[in-house]
């Protein structure tokens, strides 16, 4: 139904304490205390959160406020540019938190991790994040609960969806590679591309980086959708994807660097910064 499609705030309320229960008609609280373990940094909730799923009905996390522990949105730092770890999605992201994390760590009805992350779905249209965010989201913890596994899947069917998940992101990836070196002629392997002019090659490519996921998908079984959405994605961001890694890559080496030597880091930053001065001043006279 269409009305299935909106977001209901309502849903979520004040989940109350070990010494208050719930209210459905208070809006939720998230109380959080600051931890550090080690180099992570999690945070205890004070108070529960409470949704009233429309397919299992109330339900509370944590169950118990003393040893429960979360990371908010567990989003890798690579991709928070794309989903943030507080905002609206924090709510959805601490319900799904204890709804995944061990099942002694919620109240309510029973629900395996598949089913969790439908309610995690759920809660984030609840909570007005975006239609695109919402599934870009649902289908990236759909990849982990595919690694992680359910007690209800049998070894042979778990061993099926991994290969499929992992096969499908290998494919795109070797594919994606090709399709860059075919667009700069290096190759010419990808009939979809072929040689051709650039414009219809970069054309083609992002057509195949629609078709081929989606065929890909298939073998998902049960996850297609997630496999679908998490593929096309892969495919169409694969160079920001590369780029940001590399970009990361280089901050983390010269975070390490910068603690051991400071004063190598400090020099070394002053002969780039001296040398594209120099290189910048030949540009503009030679021009």
């Amino acid at each position: 139904m269409i009305s299935d499609l909106r977001p209901q705030p309502h849903r979520f309320h004040d989940g109350g304490t070990d010494s208050e229960p719930p209210d459905v008609d208070a809006p939720p609280q998230i109380v959080l205390e600051r931890e550090v373990q080690g180099e992570r940094e999690v945070f205890r909730m004070l108070r529960r959160i409470g949704y009233s799923d429309e397919e299992y009905g109330e339900l509370l996390v944590p169950a118990h406020l003393d040893s429960f522990r979360t990371d908010l949105a567990s989003v890798p730092t690579l991709f928070t540019w794309l989903v943030p770890k507080t905002g609206s999605i924090l709510p959805p992201a601490l319900l799904h938190d204890g709804l995944v994390d061990r099942p002694q760590d919620y109240l309510g009805r029973p629900l395996d991790r598949p089913a969790a992350d439908r309610v995690f779905r759920r809660a984030m249209r609840d909570t007005h994040v975006g239609a695109v965010r919402r599934w870009l989201v649902w289908a990236a913890v759909t990849l982990a609960t595919i690694h992680v596994g359910t007690p209800s899947w049998s070894r042979l069917r778990h061993v099926r969806y991994v290969v499929a998940a992992d096969g499908t992101l290998a494919v795109i990836a070797a594919l994606g590679t090709i399709a860059t070196l075919d667009l700069f002629d290096v190759l010419d392997w990808l009939p979809w591309m072929g040689d051709r002019p650039w414009e219809l090659e970069l054309v083609g490519g992002l057509a195949g980086a629609v078709v081929i996921p989606l065929l890909l998908a298939l073998t998902w079984g049960r996850f297609a959708a997630a496999g679908a959405i998490g593929g096309i994605s892969l495919a169409v961001l694969l160079h920001v994807t590369v780029a940001l890694v590399a970009i990361t890559l280089l901050y983390q080496a010269t975070e390490v660097l910068a603690r051991r030597t400071p004063v190598a880091v400090a020099m070394a930053g002053a002969v780039v910064v001296l040398s594209c001065a120099v290189l910048t001043g030949l540009l503009v006279a030679s021009a």
